[in-house]
């Protein structure tokens, strides 16, 4: 059964309150207000209200001053006025200070109501449509500015890097030279691969489907072992691996690995090098039909400031690595895909812990 609309009457008389709500409560679900202030402390506590009847002649203000102080804090709702005055004056104040959708004459019909609310809500549906798609196209239009500048950087930048670094090798006739040579050239490869690695995973999250099966977290977890096991012992960094599952549990393989992958490659990544003791430690713990997911590290930590922003596009919260800015972006857009959360615990030099919660599906 589909719910009712929510409607909302403001008028000072409550006699016509009564009148109104009794003729159209079986169909519609109707809140009234005796006041301007009433009516707006309904709007904030029924953000779901399409329509909104109010009285032109009230005391204090009338409901074209109504109109014109909601259309800012309540744009979404279809304003209808109801009034037994139809000079010209007050029709024009209507439209132009309170984008009134539409008049009706007093004393209504509930004929005159219905076909009114049924064109509110007509017009409701489509421009709540338009700024959802409106707010979509935004964001689609920041990102693309995004994805503008991190070609120009991210990509254009390695690659003159590296023929710059060519170009100056043809000069040079020292071994010593050309070793530090390829260890320049060796970073800005290992940008480029990065960010393609990182492209790769935004572009699954965003295009591909689910494909829903048990999930064994220490046969997804094994798959991935030989890659980090190598990084760990290159980078002089323990790697310790404790998982905990004795139900079944179901989710969508791939992207679990791009959520453990990426906070994985990040642990590791930005690990404090002036550290004896360095470790990364991932902890998955099934229980209940929930999935909780620790990755913690020795590394150089994230500014509290930056807490807020290291899930966004592009954004890097320490410039002094390798890295694209994408992958925290993928992790929180997976988990979207998985009803999961995510917390993070960090002190600046001492670490981080990622906290990951994924319900069974």
């Amino acid at each position: 059964m589909d719910e009712k609309i929510k409607i909302l009457y403001v008028d000072d008389e409550p006699e016509n309150l009564v009148g109104f709500k009794a003729s159209l409560r079986l169909d519609y679900q109707i809140i009234t207000a005796t006041s301007v202030p009433e009516g707006i402390s309904c709007l904030n506590n029924h953000p779901d209200i399409r329509i909104i009847f109010c009285d032109q002649r009230m005391p204090g203000k009338t409901g074209v001053d109504f109109f014109e102080d909601i259309r800012v804090s309540h744009p979404l709702p279809v304003r209808i006025m109801l009034t037994a005055y139809t000079d010209v004056e007050s029709i024009i104040d209507a439209i132009n200070k309170g984008n009134i959708f539409r008049f009706v004459k007093k004393p209504w019909t509930e004929t005159d109501i219905v076909l009114a609310i049924e064109e509110a809500n007509k017009f409701y549906m489509a421009t709540s449509m338009l700024a959802i798609k409106n707010k979509e196209l935004q964001a689609a239009y920041d990102e693309l500015t995004k994805f503008a500048y991190s070609v120009s950087h991210d990509i254009r930048g390695p690659l003159v890097g590296v023929l710059g670094g060519i170009n100056l090798a043809g000069l040079i006739d020292n071994v010593a030279e050309m070793r530090d040579l390829l260890a320049v050239m060796k970073i800005a490869v290992i940008k480029l691969d990065t960010y393609a690695l990182s492209m790769h995973d935004y572009y699954t999250l965003q295009k591909g489907l689910l494909k829903i099966t048990a999930i064994d977290f220490n046969a997804v977890i094994d798959a991935m072992k030989t890659m980090y096991s190598l990084t760990s012992k290159a980078n002089n960094v323990d790697f310790k691996i404790n998982v905990e599952q004795d139900e079944v549990f179901v989710s969508d393989k791939i992207t679990l690995k791009i959520i453990i992958g990426n906070l994985l490659s990040n642990a590791f990544k930005y690990q404090d090098k002036t550290k004896t003791n360095k470790l990364v430690e991932l902890r998955v713990e099934v229980n209940n039909g929930m999935a909780t997911i620790y990755v913690t590290d020795t590394g150089i930590g994230i500014v509290e400031s930056h807490l807020g922003e290291i899930f966004n596009l592009f954004f890097r919260s320490n410039s002094t690595e390798v890295g694209s800015g994408i992958g925290l972006y993928n992790v929180k857009n997976a988990l979207f895909k998985l009803n999961g959360e995510i917390q993070v615990n960090s002190v600046l030099n001492e670490g981080t812990t990622f906290k990951v919660t994924i319900p069974s599906l």
